[in-house]
């Protein structure tokens, strides 16, 4: 598999406080990555920097070996060319689910209305949610808008699709139904990488899983050998927090 995004070399401060120092990934397509760490550990700013929605102060960002980091760079073009999907939704409440959903695919991709409408229903059928099309966000329950958000995100077919710990908002029995959806799209081949708590998910879904712990990645490898045989004794200690 080619390698579609890397990082290399990444640091971040806010303020006097470092979040990121001299991290390096990367994501080959149809490569599913899960970022593990504790909160704090920098996973959300990552995420962000890998998009160009937070400035790095030292580093380079690849996408399909273009240097995005380059501040000349258009940070519109290179966001446009991937999916996010945060935390807390973060659907529009005043506008339908079917606007919501195909706002990035008429505004920014210039698609026909008519066109991105039959993708987004076609879309939101197979998540069971285009009855909730015509719907306002406050009307469908955590896990639909979480639904909701996803399939905006894919709408627009990016390249890769970064996930910031999206069931963390949830009720626990709405969980599944969102790391079902997610699963179906890495069975589909997309590019996922996602930040994520949930061990058993990353174990069974993710190709490689990367542990970042202070703004360093400490170890990084198959799911089978990081999540079950970790070499790291820092990987180990925040592997327990979950066994105990």
């Amino acid at each position: 598999m080619s390698t579609l995004l890397r990082a290399e070399g990444i640091h971040k401060s806010f303020g006097e406080r470092a979040v990121l120092r001299g991290v390096d990934v990367d994501l080959a397509r149809h490569q599913v990555v899960a970022l593990i760490g504790a909160s704090g550990s920098g996973k959300s700013t990552l995420l962000r920097c890998l998009n160009l929605l937070e400035p790095i102060d030292d580093g380079q960002i690849f996408l399909d070996d273009e240097d995005i980091s380059d501040p000349r760079v258009d940070a519109n073009r290179v966001r446009a060319r991937f999916g996010a999907v945060f935390q807390s939704y973060n659907l529009f409440p005043h506008l339908s689910v079917l606007d919501n959903v195909t706002l990035a695919s008429r505004v920014v991709h210039r698609m026909p209305r008519r066109e991105a409408e039959a993708r987004a229903f076609d879309l939101l059928e197979r998540i069971g949610l285009a009855g909730l099309a015509r719907q306002h966000p406050d009307r469908l329950s955590g896990g639909q808008q979480q639904r909701a958000a996803i399939v905006r995100a894919i709408a627009t077919d990016p390249e890769v699709l970064l996930l910031d710990e999206i069931t963390s908002a949830l009720d626990p029995e709405l969980v599944g139904e969102v790391l079902e959806l997610v699963r179906r799209l890495a069975d589909d081949g997309a590019t996922i990488l996602m930040a994520t708590h949930e061990m058993a998910f990353a174990r069974d879904v993710a190709d490689r899983v990367v542990f970042l712990d202070a703004g360093t990645i400490v170890e990084q490898g198959p799911p089978a050998e990081v999540l079950v045989a970790p070499r790291e004794p820092r990987t180990r200690a925040f592997l327990a927090r979950f066994t105990a």
